[in-house]
């Protein structure tokens, strides 16, 4: 295989180039390093069959040359984290709008494979008891700038759906619930990470609202190798496929979860939406995914619980 990686100096696009080159694939990184980070990618650098490339998806003759040296292309770049979203709202959205047209038209012309990279935020403030491929999306106002991402990255998957439709060129549309592991930052937002840090310092744990709400965590190391395997099966194409955990936690147990696995003395400490993110911010009370169709089409099953997620996330922080 030979890939592009958009995003590939991010939290999971540099897990996915470690997997896809000790598999022996040539794989170049597109990253414009806004969110990622270079250090990510140290570990590759002196790798024959890995290519740095800085540069943004909004760049089309850019996008364009390095779709067409490639056969496969995994697209991750976006604006990430809530806080990225609320705080500039219409950069995220011509990045994460105009991008991806840019990426996948690129890939219709030249007949590359692709992944688009999606997120259980598509599904806005449906709290089903698990979230099938299908279900109905509940988005708040779209004055309420918390709702411009998962109303942009619908609009990718429609743009993905119908190119790969009209086009012919196998597409996967993959939806990541909270997925978590080493080298995943809480600056935007991420919440174990977050978490850990500050328990790690021993100061008080931040929880957003009430600490009622409820979510699942999902390992990087299950989901990478699980998107390749995606790529690779006909049946999948043309499809969005869930990705994630299946251990209900609310954000108040994650937080005693924490403080009990590094034995911090932190206490914990609810914060205000409102003086977290701004006046008007909307969250949902429960988001757990429904992962059959993947277990399904190439018999996904998270193998790692919580507890190894958090640990994985102390022993780096520790390093």
């Amino acid at each position: 295989m030979k890939a592009l990686v958009t995003g590939g100096a991010g939290f999971i696009g540099s897990h996915l180039c470690d997997y896809l080159t000790s598999q022996g694939h040539q794989v170049t990184v597109l990253d414009d390093l806004s969110t990622g980070s270079k250090e990510n990618l140290a570990q590759l650098a002196a790798a024959p069959n890995f290519e740095f490339v800085e540069g943004s998806i909004l760049d089309t003759a850019l996008v364009d040359k390095l779709v067409g040296s490639c056969d496969t292309v995994f697209h991750l770049a976006a604006a990430v984290g809530v806080h990225t979203i609320v705080d500039k709202p219409l950069e995220s959205l011509r990045v994460n709008l105009h991008g991806t047209e840019n990426v996948v038209e690129a890939a219709a012309r030249h007949g590359a494979r692709i992944m688009v990279a999606s997120t259980s935020e598509v599904y806005g403030k449906n709290d089903a008891d698990g979230l099938t491929e299908d279900a109905d999306r509940i988005l708040g106002s779209p004055l309420k700038s918390r709702w411009s991402y998962a109303a942009a990255k619908g609009l990718d998957e429609l743009v993905a759906y119908v190119y790969g439709k009209e086009t012919g060129i196998p597409t996967v549309i993959v939806r990541f619930f909270n997925i978590v592991g080493p080298r995943q930052t809480g600056r935007y937002g991420m919440v174990v990470p977050r978490f850990v840090s500050q328990a790690l310092a021993n100061e008080p744990i931040t929880v957003y609202g009430d600490g009622t709400q409820r979510r699942c965590f999902g390992s990087v190391f299950d989901v990478v190798p699980a998107v390749v395997k995606l790529m690779d099966t006909p049946a999948a194409y043309n499809q969005a496929v869930n990705l994630g955990g299946m251990e209900e936690i609310s954000i108040r147990g994650l937080a005693e979860r924490v403080i009990e696995l590094t034995g911090s003395s932190s206490t914990i400490e609810y914060i205000p939406y409102e003086k977290a993110y701004g006046e008007g911010y909307e969250d949902m009370r429960r988001r757990m995914p429904d992962t059959s169709l993947a277990k399904k089409l190439i018999g996904y099953e998270p193998t790692r619980r919580l507890d190894d997620i958090i640990n994985s996330i102390i022993e780096a922080k520790q390093a």
